[in-house]
């Protein structure tokens, strides 16, 4: 059944190789990669070497409190939530963030803050932990939560959020 279909796929969309691969028993993984490798164009570094991402501090920060909420809630929330850096100061190893979870509904509010705010001060000291390890200083963290209806619907929110 796979060979027909991968004779009409050479056919219609004329690809420089195809590689049928397995990563759940490694089937050709190898030879994907050397594929890749052989197709990617020579030039110099876009980046230099020690430079890890093109994000900045205030991307992980928001990252690590949004993947907090999801670890921490698991199955409760919906992945309907943003994560917005309203102050970012940075003074010496001492990093002052102050973030706001923002959710589509109340009765996310009520999940993300937990009974007398268990929950939110869960996923924010976890969070700040994972800050201080990857600053390599203190972090001095503030989360608020606030409902902000449609956000995921808005184009213009996408953007400030940074999930354009």
């Amino acid at each position: 059944m796979l060979l027909p279909y991968l004779e009409s796929l050479q056919k219609r969309l004329a690809p420089r190789a195809i590689v049928p691969v397995s990563a759940q028993h490694g089937y050709q993984v190898d030879a994907l990669l050397r594929e890749i490798e052989s197709s990617l164009p020579v030039q110099a570094p876009l980046y230099p070497a020690d430079q890890l991402t093109d994000r900045d501090e205030r991307f992980f920060a928001s990252e690590f409190i949004r993947e907090k909420v999801f670890r921490l809630l698991g199955d409760e929330l919906p992945y309907a939530i943003a994560v917005s850096v309203e102050r970012f100061e940075h003074k010496g190893k001492l990093r002052r963030i102050h973030a706001t979870i923002h959710v589509d509904k109340p009765s996310h509010k009520a999940i993300v803050i937990g009974e007398r705010g268990e929950r939110l001060k869960a996923i924010a000291s976890s969070a700040r932990k994972d800050m201080e390890a990857l600053y390599d200083g203190k972090v001095y963290l503030e989360v608020w939560v606030k409902v902000r209806r449609g956000w995921a619907d808005d184009a213009g929110q996408l953007r400030r959020f940074g999930y354009e």
